[in-house]
Formats: C-alpha cells, sequence, structure tokens
C-alpha cells in the first residue's frame, strides 16, 4: 500500500509548475561503500581529507575523499549496544560531530539511542528508550579508530516512544554543542511536550561541552556533565529543579527537527521539522524562537493554544495531498511526505547554485531548493531541482561547501549543477 501511495504521490508531483533554479544532476562518490542506511557524513575538520560516514545501525567508517571508497575502515562500532532500541525505525547511532579543537585535542561526539533496563526505567512514566550523547576520543596509536575506553557520558535523555528522535549533533559557529530533539514520539503530542519548557523533548538544545554545571536546577548535589551557554535563552528563570524551564533550551516548539544547518555566509540556521499528517516545513531557527508545534503544524491550526500566543511561522512548508495546496504558503511546491532537511550551498564546483538552500522528501525522492533574502526576510525563489524515487535519508557537506545526499540504499551522490 505504501509504494501505491508513494507512486501516485510521485506522478503528481511531477506536474508541480517549475520554478526558476537550476536543475541538479546527481554524481555517484564512493561507489564501494554500500552499507545501508546512512544516515549521516562529515569531514574531519583536521586537513586529512577523511569523510566519516554514519550507519543508523551502530557502526562510522571512515573513507578517503576521492577514493571509491573501497579504502574504509571501521571507525566505530557500538552495534552490540543496540542503538536502534529493538527495531525502532527512528532510533540508531544517528550522527557524529567533531570538537572545534579536533585537530589538536581528538574529541568528537555520537548521538545514539539505546533501550532502557527493566528496573532503570524512569519513574513515574517508565519510559522504555533513552537517547545518549557521549564524547568519545580517537585512539593515540589509530588516527582512523575510535577508543571506546575514552567515553564520557554527557547526556541522557529519557524518551517515552520509539519515534521523533531528532537526533543530530553540530557545533555552531560560536563553538556550541547544539541537538534538536523530537518530541518524544507516538503521534499528535500526546505529552504536550512542544508547549513545554521543562522538557528537554520537542526542542534545539545548545549545551557547552568544555565545561561543568555544579548546583543544577538549584540543587548542590546536582552536577551535570555540561554547562549551560550564558546567553541561552531561559538561563535566567528561576531553580525548580527539572520540573522548571530547562536552561539548555535554544528554541521549542519543534515535532522532528530532521537536519539542520548553518548558512556559512551569513550565521542562519535552517532547519527542516518533520511534520505529522499534512505538513511539512523549513524553519529559520532563532534563539528563543517557539516554532508552534503542537498548537501548529507548519502554518496551520493543528490543536488549542492560548489565545494570544505567538509563534516563528515556517520559511517554507508543502502539503501531503494535492487537495491542501491551495492553502499552502507556497500553493505552486509539490506534495511529499516527510522533510530531509539539507545546506545552503556555497561551494565552488556549481556557481548556479550558490545561495540555494537544498532539502528533499524522505518518501518521494524529490529534491527542491529555495533562494532566501535575509534583508527583506522571503524566499525570492524556489522549486523542485530533481525527481527521484530512491529514498533521502540524509544531505552532508563536506569542508569545501559541496552537497552531498545519502540514501538508504547505501549509495551516497553529490550534488552539482551546470
Amino acid at each position: 500500500m505504501k509504494r501505491i501511495l508513494t507512486a501516485i504521490l510521485l506522478g503528481l508531483g511531477l506536474a508541480a509548475t517549475a520554478q526558476p533554479l537550476p536543475q541538479i544532476t546527481l554524481k555517484p562518490v564512493l561507489p564501494k561503500l554500500t552499507i545501508e542506511r546512512p544516515v549521516w557524513m562529515s569531514e574531519a575538520p583536521d586537513s586529512s581529507g577523511r569523510l566519516f560516514v554514519v550507519y543508523q545501525t551502530g557502526r562510522i567508517m571512515v573513507v578517503k575523499k576521492g577514493s571509491d571508497g573501497g579504502d574504509a575502515k571501521e571507525f566505530l562500532n557500538i552495534e552490540a549496544r543496540d542503538p536502534k532500541a529493538g527495531g525502532q525505525n527512528e532510533c540508531g547511532l544517528l550522527s557524529i560531530a567533531f570538537h572545534p579543537g579536533f585537530a589538536t585535542n581528538q574529541l568528537f561526539y555520537v548521538y545514539y539511542n539505546q533501550k532502557n533496563p527493566a528496573d532503570q526505567h524512569t519513574q513515574p512514566l517508565n519510559f522504555p528508550i533513552r537517547s545518549v550523547v557521549s564524547e568519545f576520543k580517537v585512539s593515540a596509536t589509530n588516527a582512523d579508530l575510535a577508543d571506546l575506553k575514552s567515553e564520557r557520558i554527557v547526556l541522557q535523555v529519557p524518551q517515552p516512544f520509539g519515534n521523533h528522535k531528532g537526533g543530530e549533533l553540530a557545533f555552531g559557529p560560536d563553538g556550541y554543542l547544539y541537538l534538536g530533539l523530537g518530541d518524544g514520539g507516538a503521534g499528535d503530542d500526546p505529552l504536550g511536550n512542544g508547549q513545554s519548557t521543562s522538557t528537554l523533548l520537542a526542542k534545539m538544545l545548545r549545551l557547552d561541552v568544555n565545561s561543568r554545571t555544579s548546583n543544577a536546577f538549584g540543587d548542590p548535589s546536582h552536577h551535570l556533565e555540561y554547562g549551560i551557554p550564558r546567553d541561552n535563552p531561559f538561563v535566567n528563570e528561576p531553580n525548580m529543579g527539572e520540573r522548571g524551564a530547562r536552561k539548555e533550551i535554544y528554541a521549542y516548539g519543534l515535532r522532528n527537527p530532521w537536519r539542520y544547518s548553518w548558512d556559512p555566509a551569513t550565521g542562519a540556521l535552517w532547519c527542516g521539522d518533520v511534520g505529522q499528517n499534512l505538513w511539512e516545513e523549513v524553519d529559520l531557527i532563532v534563539k528563543g524562537g517557539n516554532y508552534g508545534w503542537s498548537v501548529r503544524e507548519g502554518a496551520h491550526h493543528f490543536k488549542p493554544g492560548p489565545d494570544g500566543a505567538k509563534y516563528i511561522e515556517p520559511v517554507m512548508e508543502y502539503a501531503h495531498r494535492p487537495d491542501l495546496q491551495k492553502v499552502s504558503m507556497y500553493p505552486d511546491h509539490s506534495i511529499g511526505l516527510c522533510i530531509i532537511g539539507g545546506y545552503v550551498y556555497r561551494g565552488k564546483q556549481s556557481p548556479a547554485l550558490d545561495g540555494v538552500y537544498i532539502y528533499g522528501d524522505y518518501n518521494l525522492g524529490t529534491f527542491w531548493g529555495f533562494r532566501y533574502d535575509y534583508a527583506a526576510k522571503k524566499v525570492t525563489a524556489h522549486g523542485t531541482l530533481l525527481q527521484q524515487a530512491d529514498n533521502i535519508d540524509s544531505f552532508a557537506v563536506d569542508a569545501d561547501g559541496e552537497i552531498y545526499a545519502l540514501m538508504q540504499d547505501g549509495k551516497i551522490f553529490q550534488i552539482t549543477a551546470p
């Protein structure tokens, strides 16, 4: 049934109105590296030209950029920890982030999920899964191997259900570690996490991994393995234990932020937030911003909320069904089912793409793009860049600003334009 629905939507997507943006092509790279479910890829910030490819099942492979992938080595393997938490489709080892000082300190961070032992569930809610952010160091004797014994657990977040895990870790231009977390799962945000500032779920977090917090939440016995940046939006809220506003929060009201990135030319933070039943959205994330979930889905009503409440509307949205396009922010945007957030292109090989934010849809495989005028705060052009049928798991960018697409079947492509 899912294949039939995807085929129908694929055909409808082809009929969308063309827009004045360049068409792209997909150039295969690393053809001998074909493990399924690559969900993240990063180039090490040490001028070594090494790419680190993260696989959902719990492996990270390191490979030389420009090679055919046949030289790949296993950098890290935590499959024995069952990061997919018993087969949950949206759990797993989902990203790696290199410390800004990686070239000298060799520190990196990973995000993964685990099942909680039956006697260690968070009470009284008895959450069965947890999300983990861990710091590791590269082996002192092998630059292509992680030292698993060096692990320091930075953060653990209880998870009530098996989906909506977000899962990207990335260091921002400010040197802080950002983490996008989904609302915890099920459907319709049953615990109201989107608008609650007392939970880390449904949030963009910002942490200082170079410091530690003692006296957390006003409790001298409570210590954190990270610091709280002094300009985080809720840092001056009263201490009420874990019932109060969490000071790690940078922005909130996100359903499932699946991939975000900074425009290197402007510092703007772009995020693809996966929708519920009807709408997918791209948001421009700002400090303290409330993006509406679950009062809003995209730019539309979802649940009742406080009278007069203000939410930041998406920059871009698209509908799940053709009959909804007429009430979309962009009626000529083709439809899809699950957004994959991407990057603003700032590379050198495809100048026609300069300044285009590239994003896609997991189910349909559509690649879209738009140009955004930061001064005027509006989209100036948008449209379909490529229609193809493979499932897109994630996008990636290298140190040169070139953008890649990671496909669920294991293929990796560089995005190019004439």
